[in-house]
Order: C-alpha cells, then sequence, then structure tokens
C-alpha cells in the first residue's frame, strides 16, 4: 500500500479510482474475485469453525481526498469491517488489487474452506479456480503485476497489439520501449514448475492438446514480436509480483524509456 497524501490536494479522487460500475450482486462478485485473484482467496476466519468470504469496500473521505480501504464480510446480520489502508492507484481495479495484496500481506486472509470448494459448480476445487481464471484481462495476477509496475513509476498501454497488423494482444505494452509483457497462467500455458501445474484427470487428451496449442502459440507470437524489434517478457501467475515489476522496469529503462510514458488503463 502507498500514501497518496499530496495525490489529490484540490480535488477529491476520480470517480473511476474508487466507485464500482457493477449493478448486479453476481457482477460485483466477479469484481472481487478478478481482484483477489479467485473466489478461494477470499475467505477469513470467524472462529469456531466458521469463514466468511469477504469483500473490499473503497470509501473517499472528502477532508483528507484519500482512499480508503477496508475488507467488509456478513456475520449473522451484520458486516464487520477492518481497516486495510490506502491505496492511490489510476483505477478502481487497480485499487481493489492493491487492497487485495495488502490483506493477504497483514495475515487477513485464510485459505478457502472445504465447504466453499464443495459447493462450486464445478467438478473439483483445482478445476474451478483454473476456469473462474480463465478471464481475457484484468486477472488477479495482471492486476498485481499492473499496480507494481505502477509504483516504480512506469506507465504502460493495457490489453493492446503490439503489432496492429498481428492478432496477439500482450497484458502491458510499453510503446516507446517496444517491450511487451504476457501475464501466463501456469494451466493455460503449462507451467514448467509441477507445483503450479497439475494436469487434468479428466478429458485429459483435450486439454493437453489445447495447453500445447497455447505453447505453440506463445512460441509463435514471441517470435514474430522479436523480429520486429520488440522483447518479449512472460511472467507466470505464480511469481512475485514485485520481482517481476522490476525485472521488467529494468528492461524497460534499459531500452531508453527513462521517463514514464502517458498510461492508459482503459
Amino acid at each position: 500500500m502507498t500514501s497518496n497524501e499530496g495525490r489529490w490536494k484540490d480535488k477529491p479522487p476520480p470517480s473511476r479510482a474508487w466507485k464500482g460500475r457493477a449493478r448486479t450482486r453476481q457482477g460485483r462478485a466477479a469484481e472481487q474475485d478478478r481482484a483477489a485473484g479467485g473466489r478461494s482467496l477470499r475467505y477469513i476466519d470467524l472462529g469456531d469453525g466458521r469463514h466468511a468470504c469477504a469483500s473490499i469496500e473503497l470509501k473517499v473521505y472528502t477532508k483528507t481526498r484519500r482512499i480508503r480501504a477496508y475488507l467488509r464480510w456478513s456475520d449473522k446480520g451484520k458486516s464487520p469491517a477492518v481497516y486495510v489502508g490506502e491505496v492511490d492507484r489510476d483505477t478502481r481495479a487497480e485499487n481493489l488489487a492493491a487492497a487485495w495484496e495488502a490483506a493477504k500481506s497483514r495475515g487477513l486472509l485464510v485459505p478457502a474452506p472445504t465447504s466453499a470448494a464443495e459447493s462450486s459448480w464445478a467438478s473439483t476445487p483445482a478445476v474451478r479456480e483454473v476456469m473462474r481464471a480463465n478471464r481475457n484481462r484484468d486477472t488477479g495476477p495482471e492486476l498485481r503485476l499492473r499496480t507494481a509496475v505502477h509504483a516504480l513509476g512506469l506507465r504502460y498501454r493495457v490489453s493492446r497489439r503490439p503489432l496492429p497488423e498481428l492478432r496477439r494482444t500482450a497484458d502491458l505494452v510499453f510503446t516507446k520501449a517496444k517491450v511487451a509483457v504476457f501475464v501466463d497462467g501456469c494451466y493455460w500455458h503449462g507451467c514448467p514448475e509441477p507445483a503450479h501445474f497439475r494436469p487434468s484427470q479428466r478429458n485429459s487428451e483435450f486439454w493437453r492438446d489445447k495447453i500445447a496449442t497455447n505453447q505453440e502459440r506463445d512460441q509463435e507470437t514471441g517470435r514474430l514480436l522479436r523480429e520486429a524489434g520488440w522483447v518479449v517478457i512472460r511472467v507466470w501467475e505464480h511469481e512475485n509480483m514485485a520481482v517481476a515489476a522490476a525485472r521488467i522496469a529494468d528492461i524497460v529503462r534499459g531500452r531508453g524509456q527513462d521517463r514514464p510514458i502517458t498510461s492508459n488503463a482503459g
């Protein structure tokens, strides 16, 4: 978490930095899942064997012009909350991700209880997590990486084609430095570390072929971008995003981008 002291000195933060747009309960839950990195990463321990699925609430205080994040949940008709800290990112999605990361670092979260996993529509907890994480953009790992890169003073474009004529979208694009960053899910891209890749036991041949196709596409994407003068960086979802961000910053600045470029997170 960072302090935004002086950031919004003369006026309150823009609504896009804190105000939610999801109108349905399902939409709000999906937003929290994306920011946390999955539903199973949103649980707190209530004691006596009870757990609750929590959410992050962002509030703006007029006098201080700061955005404060609270971890909130429901318990026997009440809505307790714990102050997590202040956030100062450009978008609500990034502020939610930063708040979830802070809640995790403070030890406020616990693994999802078995009962929550058993109530899932997926056949197994592992499949449930894989399918929940299968989004085109704004996944939990992406948001955490963007937050870490932003904190280092770099600006970037989100979900853009490095080469307009090539139908391949990078998660972070540094146009001036010609650096394209891809955040790869451990399952869908076949992480080489056994601890992070668990092959499906059902329809195994189908999923094996699907992942192999993804890997071939990744290799082709890297080759085509490198031939066009781009540097390709791939970050696994299990990596420490602060470390990954530092690696990205070194490469970007090493290619002549010493100053931040205009951010376009929309």
